[in-house]
């Protein structure tokens, strides 16, 4: 029987955010024009900002601000460009709300900036290989920091958690050398990220408790994903039932913070996923 062991996940300016009894959820919030479900929605400061408030008060424990679109084929932006889209929000919505605010980018630059602005998080989606002085800025503020798996630009070994463990060791290695703090890491296995069909997300998904092993918590991302697309034959503003039903299965195999475009939705479906763990762990007891 699964138990998700408790722990603290320490995060800059001293915040802290317990992982275990409860799914944690972060917000997805993309000032970007193109990103792949929501481009254009929140583009000025006034709308980030709104719209992250309000999936604050729907149960977000975290809002991840982003300024550039990782999706496959997005034109690349300038770090001055994605620093003007993500910096304005992150100031006003630190003066507005204690939120814990991560910044979703691979730039060193951007994420010091973001931190010294009031974020807590670094979410970077190129797990420190893109830039890997972005762990040092993590150090230096004592930041959580998500490292993300991806296959892009890389060969990929055949076993999907031989390469997850690969990579997770070559950009642990990275944190470590920069003395960053096991306690303020995540592992997010990079759902979509060069795991173009529906079996290879699958795949990962039935193994993903294999990667507890790594003694770190999980941090996931199926939010509305080509491959549920492909599954349910919707478009990717219709994906949320299919993110709720990933995000149960993906909590019932030991995942911990969930990166949602839809918070209510998934908070309900998690509700009942924790109490599912609970009851679990009770009934154990009895045996």
């Amino acid at each position: 029987m699964l138990k998700i062991a408790s722990r603290n996940w320490l995060l800059a300016h001293g915040r802290v955010l317990e992982l275990g009894a409860n799914a944690r959820l972060m917000a997805i919030v993309n000032v970007t024009p193109d990103s792949f479900s929501d481009g254009g929605s929140y583009e000025t400061v006034r709308d980030a900002v709104g719209y992250a408030l309000r999936c604050a008060e729907e149960g977000a424990d975290i809002v991840d601000i982003g300024g550039e679109s990782t999706r496959p084929g997005a034109d690349p932006v300038s770090s001055q460009q994605e620093q003007d889209r993500v910096l304005p929000v992150i100031e006003a919505l630190a003066k507005q709300s204690d939120a814990l605010i991560s910044i979703d980018t691979y730039r060193a630059e951007t994420a010091r900036l973001a931190l010294a602005a009031g974020a807590h998080i670094i979410n970077d989606v190129c797990g420190l290989l893109r830039e890997p002085e972005i762990a040092t800025v993590a150090a230096q503020f004592r930041a959580g920091l998500c490292i993300m798996h991806t296959g892009r630009g890389r060969e990929i070994l055949p076993d999907p958690i031989a390469d997850q463990h690969l990579f997770f060791e070559n950009a642990l290695a990275i944190a470590n050398a920069a003395h960053v703090s096991a306690q303020t890491i995540t592992l997010d296995p990079g759902f979509g990220f060069a795991k173009e069909t529906v079996q290879a997300n699958m795949d990962l998904m039935a193994r993903s408790g294999e990667l507890l092993d790594l003694g770190y918590p999980l941090l996931v991302g199926t939010s509305r994903k080509r491959f549920l697309g492909t599954l349910t034959g919707r478009v990717a503003a219709e994906r949320d039932v299919s993110t709720a039903a990933t995000s149960v299965l993906l909590r019932m195999r030991g995942a911990s913070v969930f990166r949602v475009h839809d918070v209510k939705a998934n908070r309900d479906a998690l509700a009942v996923a924790d109490a599912m763990l609970a009851a679990q762990a009770v009934a154990s007891t009895l045996i």
